[in-house]
């Protein structure tokens, strides 16, 4: 299955596991890298030295390329960044900010750079500003998202009619067949995140885990477009948000029913009340909690097989 995101990364399967806050760790990136995907470790809820950790115990897991996604409104950046080079990470995904403001700086050192976008004119940005590939997110897609609210289905072809790099599509695709219908409308790779936050090997609790395997079509919702646009279960706290709604509220008053650490409440201590449970529309197709490397292989075994009957 070689193409030219398997030969950006040197992997085998143009499949990347999202770089998710609370679930990608060391043990679900080096899961998804042995088995011959790219695994990403998840920086963005990581103290700089935590991630200086997962680094080295995902590089004594396994010999294989993996890499880490940066939200790029992190408050530590800067030491993230150095530990980045200082591990000798060769992959860097970053989202959430201006492509320009590290592009180069990774460029510098050696790194292949992704960028996430949610439109065709960041695209552009991204590519102006010299990323290998750009990963194009659709509004399905779990946690923060784009404002434009474009559906992957539309975004991919939209942004692989602009662009001359790599396009990894992301949002909505959790089997073979949504693979595959991602990589007809042009993508060259997939970006996997539910899916795999659903593994033995994800870090997110147990009890958050179950509830992406219960959730059903209609069971997430994007909402605090006024912070950050996030996909958000449908538990308590976000009737809250929606009763906070109705009396419209000011931007403070969102902050202050948001509150701090209300995702690892969620999504890392497993409070399925009054945590933030980050995931995406993908969630009604996902049924059971697998090891990843299972999960992997079903997702290849699936695309071929129905590449093979559709004759594409």
């Amino acid at each position: 299955m070689q193409n030219r995101i398997t030969k950006l990364f040197n992997i085998q399967y143009p499949i990347v596991q999202g770089g998710m806050i609370w679930v990608s760790g060391w043990k679900l990136a080096s899961a998804v890298s042995n088995a011959g995907g790219l695994g990403l470790i998840g920086a963005g809820s990581m103290y700089p030295e935590v991630l200086r950790e997962h680094i080295q115990k995902c590089k004594k897991a396994t010999d294989k390329p993996f890499g880490v996604n940066v939200p790029m409104l992190y408050p530590d950046i800067e030491k993230i960044m150095d530990i980045i080079v200082e591990e000798g990470v060769k992959i860097v995904f970053t989202s959430a900010g201006n492509p320009k403001t590290w592009t180069s700086f990774l460029k510098e050192k050696g790194i292949t750079v992704a960028h996430v976008v949610s439109s065709v004119k960041f695209a552009l940005k991204a590519e102006a500003a010299g990323v290998d590939a750009v990963v194009c997110e659709g509004f399905e897609a779990g946690g923060h998202n784009g404002r434009e609210e474009t559906t992957t289905f539309t975004l991919i072809p939209m942004v692989k009619e602009q662009v001359k790099i790599a396009v990894i599509a992301a949002g909505g695709i959790g089997s073979g067949r949504g693979m595959l219908a991602a990589m007809v409308l042009g993508a060259d790779g997939v970006q996997i995140g539910s899916r795999f936050a659903a593994t033995v090997e994800s870090s997110a609790h147990d009890n958050f885990k179950k509830t992406i395997v219960d959730v059903k079509d209609g069971g997430t919702q994007l909402t605090l477009k006024e912070l950050a646009p996030v996909r958000l279960v449908k538990n308590k706290f976000y009737q809250e948000i929606q009763e906070l709604y109705q009396q419209g509220p000011s931007v403070e008053q969102l902050k202050e029913l948001l509150g701090r650490a209300r995702a690892k409440r969620g999504m890392f201590e497993g409070n399925l009340d009054d945590g933030e449970l980050e995931i995406g529309q993908v969630a009604g197709l996902i049924h059971e909690i697998k090891p990843a490397k299972e999960v992997l292989e079903a997702i290849v075994e699936e695309y071929q097989q129905v590449k093979k009957e559709q004759l594409f």
